[in-house]
């Protein structure tokens, strides 16, 4: 089997100890996870991990299914970039005076449909949205300019099929 990147989601109660526990499972395969982002799910008291691998889809079903073992875990799912709608952000820190000096700037900014998000003295913040590529192809396109501070989110994802977690969780409310 050939690998593919996978988005996993895992839907839980929010517990102390669980994300340790998931990496745990990561590293005992010896499988890096190479984007991470946990929010609060569309049901109340759920929370969501986003969790993207780079592996085999069986190492990927194993891992899920140890997900799943967790006791905190309620459902845990795997998609193909294919499967699935995903983003990431960025926010990038640069020297002020680049940004009137430098008239690359400016284009990168306009061309990859960037925003500004603050203006100071001494610095100015850009925040990127978009894939992982278009993210890495705009550090690509300031870092000869220099980069005071960078800093990206983990994948954000939901699937393009309907996924039928809302019925199950409907019936799990953990403060019932």
């Amino acid at each position: 089997m050939e690998n593919k990147w996978y988005t996993i989601s895992v839907y839980s109660e929010n517990n102390v100890g669980l994300l340790n526990r998931i990496s745990g499972i990561f590293l005992k395969r010896h499988i890096n996870i190479e984007s991470l982002n946990v929010s609060k799910s569309e049901i109340e008291n759920v929370s969501k991990f986003t969790i993207v691998v780079f592996t085999t889809e069986d190492w990927t079903r194993k891992i899920v299914a140890q997900i799943e073992k967790q006791i905190e875990v309620i459902k845990a799912f795997y998609h193909t970039d294919e499967e699935t709608i995903f983003q990431e952000s960025a926010l990038f820190k640069i020297k002020s005076a680049l940004l009137f000096d430098e008239p690359q700037i400016q284009n990168a900014i306009k061309e990859s449909n960037s925003k500004i998000v603050t203006v100071h003295r001494e610095f100015f913040v850009l925040a990127k949205t978009g894939r992982r590529h278009e993210i890495d192809e705009m550090h690509d396109r300031l870092e000869p300019f220099g980069i005071m501070q960078f800093v990206r989110s983990g994948r954000i994802a939901v699937t393009k099929a309907e996924m039928r977690i809302t019925e199950l969780l409907e019936n799990f409310q953990p403060n019932n």
